[in-house]
């Protein structure tokens, strides 16, 4: 059974830094690709960061882009997300996702809050 389960979440003021983690298990994960995803209130779900299977490929939403670090490790079946710098508009439900062709699993998101 695939599981996502995300943690690191939480309040943190303006031009502060969380760690993300998505711990994975059900699944061969380091065959898959990772990303993040937030969904904002009312807003439409994005792409925040992806990471290929091989770790060699990473990308980023602009709005994030230097500010935002995705990184895997293989062996312990996880996925982060390094936030620096966070601003108020980052704030927002964080999802990971892992996808392989037509397989694609969510886990149930953490909040994070960026507020003085």
């Amino acid at each position: 059974q695939v599981q996502l389960v995300e943690s690191g979440g939480g309040l943190v003021q303006p031009g502060g830094s969380l760690r993300l983690s998505c711990a994975a298990s059900g699944f061969t994960f380091s065959a898959y690709v990772m990303r993040w995803y937030r969904q904002a209130p009312g807003k439409e779900r994005e792409l925040v960061a992806f990471i290929s299977s091989a770790r060699a490929i990473t990308n980023y939403a602009d709005s994030v882009k230097g500010r935002f670090t995705i990184s895997r490790d293989n062996a312990k079946n996880t996925v982060y997300l390094q936030m620096n710098s966070l601003k108020p508009e980052d704030t927002a439900v964080y999802y990971c996702n892992a996808a392989r062709g037509s397989s694609v699993s969510w886990g149930q998101g953490t909040q994070v809050t960026v507020s003085s």
